[in-house]
C-alpha cells in the first residue's frame, strides 16, 4: 500500500494523532478497504522488503542526496502553484532554491538553499484547487497509487507534468527515476510506520484527509501550542536537520 504513497503522509501520521477530524468522508469505504488490502500484499511482499534492503545497504549520505535531488525536482511544481496561488514572494524563494541547489548544490543533491535561509515548501496542484475553493470530495483508495480524493486525483496529471521528468526523452530513464523516486519515498516512511495506532486503514485514511486540508489551507488550523512546537518537525519530514542540509 505504501508504494506510491503520497509524501503528504509524513507530515500528517504525527499530526493525526493531536488533532480531531470527523471522519465521514469514506462512503466507499467497503471498496475502498478491499483495494487497501490488495494494495497491503502488494507492500508487504514486494514494496517493504525492497525499502529495507535499501535503507540498510545504502550509506546515509546517499539517500540524503537521492531525497533532496527528488525535492529540488519538485521545487518547479512549488514554483508554479505558488504563483497560482497568489504568492509571487514565496515563488521566487522556490525557484531560487531549484537554480542554486540545481547548481551549486550539484542538480539537487546538496541542498545548498537551506544553509543560505531559503525555506522550502511543498505545493502542488491538489494544493492550490484546495485553496481556490474545491472541495477534496470522497476519499478515495486507489490500486497502488494508494490514498486519494478526487480533487487530489484531478490534479495528479498536472503535478506528474511538472514533476520535472516529463521533458526526459528516454523511457527507460523516466521509468527509472519514477521507481526511484518510490522507492525513496517507500524508505523514508519505514520509521514513520511506527506512529500508527489502532486500525491502520482508519488511521491512515484519517492522516491523509488532515494533511490535504492542512495544506490547502497553509497550516492554519486551530491554535495550539504543542503543534508549534512541532512545526520544524513536520517541515523536515521527520528527517534530523543535518541530513536535510547535507
Amino acid at each position: 500500500m505504501f508504494l506510491m504513497l503520497s509524501k503528504k503522509i509524513l507530515l500528517s501520521l504525527f499530526l493525526i494523532s493531536c488533532l480531531s477530524l470527523t471522519a465521514n468522508d469514506d462512503p466507499f469505504e467497503e471498496i475502498n478497504r478491499s483495494i487497501w488490502n490488495i494494495n497491503e500484499a502488494l507492500d508487504d511482499n514486494f514494496a517493504k522488503p525492497i525499502a529495507e534492503a535499501y535503507d540498510s545497504i545504502t550509506p546515509t549520505f546517499v539517500q540524503t542526496g537521492i531525497t533532496n535531488f527528488f525535492r529540488n525536482i519538485n521545487e518547479v511544481d512549488n514554483t508554479i502553484n505558488q504563483l497560482l496561488q497568489g504568492k509571487p514572494v514565496l515563488a521566487i524563494n522556490d525557484f531560487t532554491r531549484f537554480l542554486i541547489n540545481s547548481t551549486i548544490g550539484l542538480a539537487g543533491l546538496i541542498d545548498v538553499a537551506s544553509s543560505m535561509g531559503l525555506e522550502r515548501h511543498r505545493e502542488d496542484f491538489g494544493q492550490t484547487l484546495g485553496m481556490w475553493g474545491f472541495s477534496q470530495g470522497p476519499y478515495l483508495m486507489l490500486p497502488i497509487l494508494g490514498p486519494s480524493t478526487p480533487r487530489d486525483l484531478m490534479s495528479r496529471p498536472i503535478t506528474s507534468f511538472l514533476s520535472g521528468t516529463f521533458a526526459i526523452d528516454d523511457t527507460e530513464v523516466r521509468l527509472g527515476l519514477t521507481a526511484l523516486d518510490a522507492l525513496e519515498t517507500r524508505a523514508r516512511l519505514l520509521d514513520v510506520e511506527t506512529l500508527i495506532i489502532g486500525d491502520k486503514y482508519t488511521f491512515i485514511r484519517d492522516s491523509y484527509l488532515q494533511a490535504t486540508e492542512f495544506e490547502a489551507k497553509d497550516g492554519i488550523v486551530e491554535e495550539d501550542a504543542f503543534l508549534d512546537d512541532m512545526d520544524d518537525f513536520f517541515i523536515d519530514d521527520l528527517e534530523l536537520d543535518s541530513e536535510e542540509n547535507l
